[in-house]
């Protein structure tokens, strides 16, 4: 999959070096905005029950 995308990055190494960098800084900040905000209330982890003793 990676050889596939890094096959048709177009221009020299240095222009496909770049291309591909910000094609992984635009997965994160999507993953980051947009999924994660929201899946995180689909998750179990603010779920906290605390007995008093």
């Amino acid at each position: 999959m990676y050889g596939w995308i890094w096959r048709h990055l177009p221009g020299p190494l240095p222009v496909r070096i770049g291309i591909a960098a910000g094609l992984v800084l635009g997965a994160v900040a999507l993953l980051m905005f947009v999924v994660f905000p929201w899946v995180e209330p689909l998750l179990p982890f603010n779920d906290v029950a605390v007995e008093g003793g």
